[in-house]
Formats: C-alpha cells, sequence, structure tokens
C-alpha cells in the first residue's frame, strides 16, 4: 500500500527517512511529502498550497492510500479525507488531532518576517521532547524550516461528511489510547468523536517519534495498513 507521510510543522520530508526505509521492508510503498513553504523555499505558501500537495499524491496513488500526518498535520490529513473521502483507505494521525471546521490551522507561536519560526525547546518540555537528547534537540533545531504565515494562519474548510466514513488511526506518543478517548468522549475533538471508526496505538516515545523510535511507528504504521 501507498503511505503517505505528512510531517508537522517546520519538518521536511526527510524527517521520515528511517520510518520510511523500514516500511518499504515490510512491504509498502512509503510517499514521504515535502510541503510547500517546508523545504521547497516556497515561502509564500498557504494551507491550500499544502493541501494541494497532499491531494496530488493521493491522486497518483495506484490504489487508495493511508494518508499519514503528525501533530499540526493530522489537520492537513484529515483535510485529504474531507476532499477525498472515496480515494482513501485510512488516516492515521500521529500526537496530534483534527481542527474542526473555521479553525485556525496552527496558530501556535509567535510570526515573525512573515513566517512561524521555530520556537525553541522549551514550549515542549516534559513529555513532548524527553526522550530527545541534545544533539537530537540540536539536529531538529537547527533543520527546522520556518512555517509561512499564510499556512499556520489559514483556516480549515471541512465540508464533506463522508470524511467520518474514512477509518483512523490515533498514534498516542506523549499522551495515552485512555486521555485521547477521554477526550473524545468529553467533546473536547469533534471531528474523532463523529468518525465512525477510531482505533488506537500507543508507543513509547515523544511527539518525534519518527525520530525517537522510526521502527516500532513504521510497525504501528504497517499494521493499520494491512487492516485498511
Amino acid at each position: 500500500m501507498d503511505i503517505l507521510l505528512i510531517g508537522g510543522l517546520w519538518l521536511e520530508g526527510t524527517v521520515w527517512d528511517r520510518v520510511a526505509s523500514a516500511l518499504e521492508s515490510l512491504g509498502h510503498r512509503p510517499v514521504p511529502l515535502t510541503l510547500p513553504g517546508q523545504g521547497d523555499g516556497a515561502a509564500a505558501a498557504t494551507l491550500d498550497d499544502q493541501l494541494a500537495t497532499v491531494l496530488a499524491a493521493v491522486d497518483v496513488a495506484p490504489a487508495k492510500p493511508m494518508v499519514v500526518g503528525h501533530s499540526a498535520a493530522c489537520s492537513l490529513a484529515w483535510l485529504a479525507a474531507d476532499r477525498r473521502p472515496e480515494r482513501l483507505a485510512k488516516v492515521a494521525l500521529i500526537g496530534g488531532v483534527p481542527a474542526p471546521d473555521a479553525q485556525p490551522y496552527a496558530d501556535f507561536f509567535e510570526i515573525r518576517d512573515g513566517a512561524m519560526p521555530f520556537p525553541g525547546w522549551e514550549p515542549f518540555q516534559g513529555p513532548d521532547a524527553a526522550d530527545l537528547d541534545e544533539n537530537a534537540r540540536r539536529r531538529l533545531a537547527a533543520a527546522a524550516v520556518p512555517v509561512p504565515e499564510a499556512v499556520a494562519r489559514g483556516t480549515v474548510r471541512l465540508t464533506d461528511e463522508r470524511r467520518f466514513d474514512v477509518p483512523v488511526l490515533l498514534v498516542c506518543p506523549e499522551f495515552t489510547p485512555a486521555q485521547a478517548r477521554k477526550w473524545i468522549d468529553a467533546g473536547d475533538v469533534p471531528e474523532l468523536a463523529r468518525a465512525g471508526r477510531v482505533d488506537f496505538a500507543d508507543i513509547d516515545s515523544g511527539h518525534w517519534p519518527m525520530i525517537t523510535a522510526p521502527a516500532e511507528l513504521a510497525r504501528i504504521l504497517a499494521a493499520a495498513a494491512g487492516t485498511a
């Protein structure tokens, strides 16, 4: 199965290299995506531009792919389910949940000179980054690409309720499946509360398992693709 891999904020497609290698060995075709404005030099990219890149990868897949979103890009993966519900086998969400309709995509940190740079490690103290050593932190921060303002402050627009028919896997790194179920049951994640099928997978990692637990993440994604 084609598995489309969408990194979260500041991440280029190369962040998936070790996951992609493991997925290939497990018989799948990983497609790490470099998003406009996050690795291609398009500083003026918009959220619509990023969505168009994801949809183009969906459209050329020979069969229904699984779309994987990490962190803020969980909303981007869910937008793909909204635009192509009949074309997706499954959506996998890693360390995040989809934003509801009419909400900002990722307006989380300060915008400077038209982009949202990586804010440093202070906001991620605790479980998010506990498994990243100093070398890993330096490498990730050095490679971080400022997110264009029109991406971070873009508005999520969801229009097709068939998205709720697309099966979802929620991969839980710095939080547990029990916590995620509690948030969904409480109405804090309205998109997943309405989804027809949501499965959960626990992974012993912080917020960036593609860096700290790539083999285990690949195993989880391969298993999910096998049940799509």
